[in-house]
């Protein structure tokens, strides 16, 4: 078949939290929990689609996480050269997934209509809706909308043979999952509509949520969309780099395989 893709996990950051931080449902004596940052790539030949695009050392210093190393570098350690990659895959903007937009000067990138309305519109006035998002991320990437860069998608679609794009509204309004085609049958890369494997596997949302149902709407399609639970991979859970391999002994706690 040729749409069979290789799929990378690239783990730039990380930070330290507790469980009552992170789950809406959790013992408020529940001990520390540690939460990885990501992005993704997925690759067929000459071509690579991008999934998110992570923050950079500024903002994650500024907002208290420890920054391991660009992820578009290490993007170019596993033989991406982000001046190449044709499209680019917004799942939402948080600042986490939405920063570096400039260095991927020649994709396409895509979004779901609903969350550039949801970051650009009234909720952005309550700071527990707006703080996860930078100010100059939203400039950058209304800099692509005005010179017809994003492609925007309301609901399913297909981006190309073998990737589609899933909305999953509940973390924001407007949050999208990838289903990709891989040797290993359909992988689902959940990013933020489920943060751990635990999310998805008890039913309990991340503490930041736009809308509670939605999200656990979002559970039940991933589950369905994939060929097994365990190819739901989350965004943000440290199990990723321990259950999948190392790109290279060079990458370890870095750069994983998926597929």
């Amino acid at each position: 078949m040729d749409d069979i893709y290789e799929v990378y996990a690239i783990r730039y950051a990380t930070r330290a939290s507790t469980r009552a931080a992170t789950f809406l449902d959790a013992d408020p004596h529940d001990g520390p929990m540690g939460m990885d940052y990501f992005i993704w790539a997925l690759r067929k030949g000459n071509r690579t689609i991008v999934v998110d695009t992570g923050f950079d050392k500024a903002v994650g210093e500024r907002r208290g996480r420890t920054f391991l190393r660009c992820p578009v570098e290490t993007l170019r350690d596993i033989g991406i050269q982000p001046e190449e990659v044709s499209d680019v895959i917004l799942t939402h903007l948080h600042n986490d997934h939405a920063g570096n937009l400039d260095k991927f000067p020649a994709a396409q990138f895509h979004l779901q209509d609903a969350e550039m309305a949801f970051a650009t519109g009234r909720y952005m006035r309550h700071a527990c809706c707006g703080r996860a998002y930078e100010f100059d991320h939203m400039v950058g990437a209304l800099r692509l909308n005005y010179t017809g860069r994003i492609e925007f998608h309301e609901g399913m679609d297909e981006i190309a043979d073998g990737v589609t794009v899933h909305p999953a509204g509940g973390h924001t309004a407007g949050l999208q999952f990838v289903r990709v085609r891989t040797r290993g049958g359909w992988f689902i890369l959940a990013s933020d509509a489920s943060h751990y494997y635990e999310n998805f596997q008890r039913n309990n949302p991340f503490r930041l949520v736009f809308n509670v149902g939605k999200t656990l709407d979002g559970y039940r399609a991933m589950r369905r969309l994939a060929g097994s639970e365990d190819k739901i991979i989350p965004g943000h859970d440290p199990q990723v780099m321990e259950r999948f391999p190392a790109v290279s002994p060079e990458l370890e706690g870095i750069a994983v395989r998926l597929d």
